[in-house]
């Protein structure tokens, strides 16, 4: 690749964390005689590491807003797309391994639609105990996701049709502001980072987030970007808006108990009735839409929920743990 033709904005390229990542970080600055890892050392990696995810994250931001210093070709760039794949399938076999294979989407919503009255999750914990230290880490893992919240969702649209796709759109014009600008979900959640004086540049917490939240923030660009997975990510989108409004709700509290300004306890407080209506939407008009159309892709829908819920329940696990030591969640701590 030539380097006249490399963006001059954009992130900067995270830190290598592996074989994989390091070796691919290399090769996109075009450092002399490096060249992209090999399908061996890909499907050896751990497939919910952090070499594996990071190396990921790097291939799926070339197609949001690339990095600073890369060649905007390199999007399409097929060996690039080949060590791609190869991570793709590790990361999918251990999802499906680890989700087991539910034919019914129903069954899958069940386990997440209804809150024990015990539940003691993270937002549970942030809400009750949470001090403003804690806060701040949640935003800076959470703005890999809410910087981008509605993108990776925006790709399923031209490969649904009817009732799914216009609904679908409805709830993306909510996503992105209803056409302000300065309603956009991603713009208010920069806000809250304001609040809590956190740099708002898209990005920036890449090399503090933990493999778990990278793995998150992966699943939804892995279900986008291909339409073999279109069902997947109709299960994804919907399960994020069934949990969303009251674990916002419970961070909404957190964000007023912590005096952490109203900005940050708008974003969520904002999500607490919007997302109640989106659920609604998105199960009986986006899945149900979908299902009329394709119900062969019952078995993906319901595999998206069960995968949201693995990949959440693993990074709150992994957080909770920290915090309940007294340390820092984050690879780096701010």
């Amino acid at each position: 690749m030539e380097s006249a033709r490399a963006q001059q904005d954009g992130p900067a390229l995270p830190t290598g964390r592996g074989e994989l990542s390091d070796g691919l970080v290399r090769v996109l600055l075009g450092r002399p005689g490096a060249r992209l890892p090999s399908g061996s050392v890909a499907g050896e990696a751990l497939p919910y590491g952090d070499d594996l995810h990071l190396a990921l994250y790097i291939c799926y931001e070339l197609h949001y807003r690339g990095f600073r210093g890369v060649d905007p070709d390199w999007e399409w760039n097929p060996e690039l797309l080949r060590l791609r794949g190869e991570l793709e399938r590790r990361f999918l076999a251990a999802l499906r391994a680890d989700t087991g294979r539910r034919a019914d989407a129903g069954e899958a919503f069940a386990g997440i639609l209804v809150e024990r009255l015990d539940a003691d999750g993270l937002t549970h914990f942030l809400r009750d105990e949470g001090e403003l230290w804690q806060l701040r880490e949640y935003a800076a893992q959470r703005s890999l996701y809410h910087l981008k919240e509605a993108d990776p969702h925006a790709w399923v649209i031209p490969r649904l049709r009817g009732k799914a796709k216009a609904a679908m759109v409805a709830v993306e014009f909510d996503e992105f502001g209803g056409g302000r600008a300065d309603r956009m979900h991603s713009r208010l959640f920069a806000d809250l980072m304001s609040d809590l004086g956190l740099d708002t540049a898209y990005g920036r917490y890449v090399d503090a987030a933990t493999a778990q939240m990278l793995a998150s923030v992966n699943l939804m660009s892995m279900f986008g970007l291909r339409r073999s997975l279109r069902g997947a990510l109709v299960g994804h989108f919907a399960a994020v808006e069934v949990t969303s409004s009251p674990a916002s709700r419970r961070l909404a509290e957190a964000m007023r108990r912590a005096d952490a300004g109203e900005a940050a306890v708008h974003f969520y407080a904002e999500h607490v009735e919007a997302d109640a209506v989106h659920e609604q939407v998105v199960r009986r008009e986006v899945v149900g839409g979908l299902l009329e159309e394709e119900p062969w892709l019952e078995t993906d829908v319901a595999f998206g929920v069960d995968a949201t819920d693995l990949l959440d329940t693993r990074l709150a696990t992994e957080t909770l743990a920290s915090w309940r030591d007294g340390v820092s969640s984050l690879r780096t701590p701010l």
